[in-house]
């Protein structure tokens, strides 16, 4: 029989959360360096190979919302809609990643990363990753019209204000205080004027 698109793609999804939980699961049970990938696919019950089509390493397993997180930031940028100001969509999205990361039962993950070298590595070069794929949205926005470098020090300041929120007891507070500072880098930034003065936006 064959399988639909659709129905193909959600048990793909399903499979690849089922592998997610139970790599979480186990790391929390036993401790992150106790448990192997084997360890993992054989209590999912899928074989190594699926585990590995689905994530490229161990430390994947832990930062499942990984890939969603850089395309949320991206589609933040290109999905706005038109003449938006791009730094309030921006923050839109931040909120609704550090309340995803900050939701109860986070506390644990968040200390088994921290107290995991290999996992604090991974999530340092995923954030520079995340901030790089912001800054070509930002850069690649005739609406915008901002340099390369413009762009990325905008991104990085987006991606460390998520940073600091996800950490501190009150992100909120720690959004209300840093955004302002990234709108006012954010209009400091040189934007070639149109025809009748107006700046990019």
């Amino acid at each position: 029989m064959t399988v639909s698109p659709g129905r193909r793609e959600r048990k793909k999804a399903a499979t690849r959360q089922k592998i997610a939980d139970t790599a979480l699961r186990l790391f929390l049970e036993r401790g992150y360096e106790a448990v192997g990938i084997r360890d993992v696919a054989a209590e999912a019950e899928v074989a190594v190979t699926t585990l590995f089509s689905h994530f490229a390493s161990k430390e994947a397993l832990v930062f499942e919302q990984d890939d969603s997180f850089e395309q949320r930031l991206t589609r933040a940028v290109t999905g706005r809609a038109p003449h938006e100001p791009l730094v309030p969509a921006l923050r839109r999205e931040v909120e609704a990643m550090v309340r995803h990361c900050t939701a109860d039962g986070a506390a644990p993950i968040w200390r088994m990363i921290d107290e995991s070298p290999a996992l604090r590595e991974y999530e340092e070069s995923m954030r520079l990753r995340h901030a790089e794929s912001l800054a070509v949205a930002i850069a690649a926005d005739p609406d915008l019209s901002r340099t390369p470098t413009a762009s990325r020090a905008i991104a990085r300041f987006v991606i460390d204000a998520y940073a600091l929120a996800r950490q501190a007891p009150s992100p909120d507070a720690v959004l209300d205080e840093i955004f302002p500072m990234i709108e006012a880098a954010w209009a400091a930034t040189s934007a070639p004027a149109d025809s009748t003065g107006a700046a990019g936006k």
